[in-house]
């Protein structure tokens, strides 16, 4: 929808452009609010939104909203759905259910490789030139963003995870500033913590990195650079193999392109670690 949009963007009346812009601006607040809401918000009658989801080629309001939820990826199957899928699959013994899982897996990484590879560099020097990074995962994000913060502090000291923990999330989000990087992962059904965290970024001046799985996710669309990730699973819940694919490439080129002075930094943070006692001596 967001292609279609823009492309019939220069035919639109302006207050058809004006709900064109929300649309592509705001897809979260549209598939969760209701017509009048968002009439209100935007100030046009919603009799030209019904008009404005016509020209689109929708029958109404509630056509465009349903085709937005698609396009954005939050119509998938319940968890609770597909975890009955596996119980039927355990009366039959499994069938494979594990190799096809690894094998999803390998498929997830490849497709990771083909949607992001590209990118990932460009990804990289928007992180280099950052005065500090932020990162950000809730939920099943958050094994990601903090093995993103944790071995990305090896060899830079300004990076920071923002977990909200203890309720701190608005005090971490103060800490964002003019000049700095906000890397923020989820995929549908996306996180508010996220989105608003995203969102906060982009109000602050920051360069938003967001590592997604859709191009029309409502991160992708706050976010200067995208890194896009495959969640393929026959389990019930969704991969995140590809999510720490990227994390882990990320941080390769970041430490290839640091020179003497991140490999001298991951020596010292190294070191520290077995005098410290928080790593064992290796075995004699």
């Amino acid at each position: 929808m967001k292609d279609t949009l823009r492309a019939r963007f220069d035919g639109m009346t302006a207050m058809q452009q004006k709900a064109a812009r929300f649309v592509l601006e705001h897809p979260n607040d549209v598939v969760t609010a209701s017509m009048r809401t968002v009439s209100a918000r935007v100030e046009i009658p919603p009799a030209t939104l019904v008009r404005f989801a016509q020209l689109l080629g929708f029958d109404g309001w509630p056509e465009l909203k349903a085709a937005l939820v698609q396009d954005m990826g939050l119509g998938s199957e319940p968890y609770a759905h597909k975890a009955r899928t596996l119980a039927d699959r355990a009366r039959d013994g499994g069938a494979g259910l594990a190799g096809e899982i690894f094998t999803t897996h390998r498929d997830n990484l490849d497709a990771t490789e083909r949607a992001s590879g590209d990118a990932l560099p460009r990804a990289a020097a928007l992180l280099e030139k950052a005065r500090a990074v932020h990162v950000a995962g809730f939920r099943a994000c958050h094994p990601v963003a903090y093995s993103l913060m944790y071995v990305y502090r090896l060899f830079r000291d300004s990076v920071h995870l923002l977990d909200g923990l203890g309720g701190s999330l608005e005090m971490q989000l103060r800490a964002m500033h003019k000049g700095d990087a906000v890397v923020v992962i989820s995929f549908s059904p996306y996180s508010r913590e996220a989105i608003a965290v995203a969102r906060q970024a982009r109000g602050a001046g920051c360069q938003v990195l967001a590592l997604t799985d859709t191009p029309s996710s409502p991160l992708a669309l706050l976010a200067h650079e995208v890194l896009l990730f495959s969640t393929q699973s026959p389990s019930f819940f969704p991969s995140i193999a590809g999510a720490q694919a990227l994390s882990e490439a990320l941080l390769g080129l970041l430490v290839s392109r640091a020179g003497k002075a991140g490999i001298a930094r991951i020596e010292g943070a190294e070191a520290q670690l077995f005098e410290t006692g928080a790593y064992l001596p290796p075995a004699p």
